[in-house]
């Protein structure tokens, strides 16, 4: 899945029911975010930051180096630690 797909994905799951209430959100113009979601312009570092934060998972979901969202957490730890830790 690529970070287009992805950034969609996470929009529709979030209630952003259109690309202009998510790019407000963001902070940018509606046609960069389609740029994004086509895959016609690549995210730079701070916009993957933000996005990482509003929708709280790692950046590396959001690169396609992982499937698993990975939920942010005050400490950093994976699914496995997380799980092992609330037992």
């Amino acid at each position: 899945m690529t970070f287009g797909e992805r950034l969609s994905e996470l929009a529709e799951e979030n209630g952003f029911s259109t690309r202009k209430q998510l790019a407000d959100e963001l902070g940018i113009p509606s046609t960069t975010l389609r740029n994004y979601e086509k895959g016609s312009r690549e995210p730079g570092h701070s916009f993957l930051k933000q996005v990482s934060q509003l929708f709280n998972v790692s950046v590396d979901y959001l690169l396609g180096l992982t499937d698993e969202k990975e939920t942010l957490k005050n400490f950093r730890v994976n699914k496995a630690e997380q799980i092992l830790i609330e037992n």
